[in-house]
């Protein structure tokens, strides 16, 4: 049951960090995907999304395993 729980709060915490990012690319999107006397600049969609989203995964990740490296092993 143990293994279980570990991978469980391994995949939870890695859909934070996706949550944590995809809450972060949102914060003034709109001002950023309509430029001023432009067209909609689309690298916002294609490039910032999923940067942000993977590294918040990423992220959250790192600080998940730290804490097992410093918690020790059971």
């Amino acid at each position: 049951m143990g293994e279980r729980m570990e991978a469980a709060g391994g995949c939870l915490t890695a859909a934070a960090g996706a949550g944590a990012g995809l809450a972060l690319w949102a914060v003034e999107s709109r001002g950023r995907f309509r430029r001023f006397e432009r067209g909609p600049d689309w690298s916002v969609l294609y490039a910032e999304l999923p940067l942000l989203v993977l590294g918040g995964t990423a992220a959250a990740l790192g600080l998940w395993a730290l804490g097992r490296r410093i918690r020790g092993p059971r």
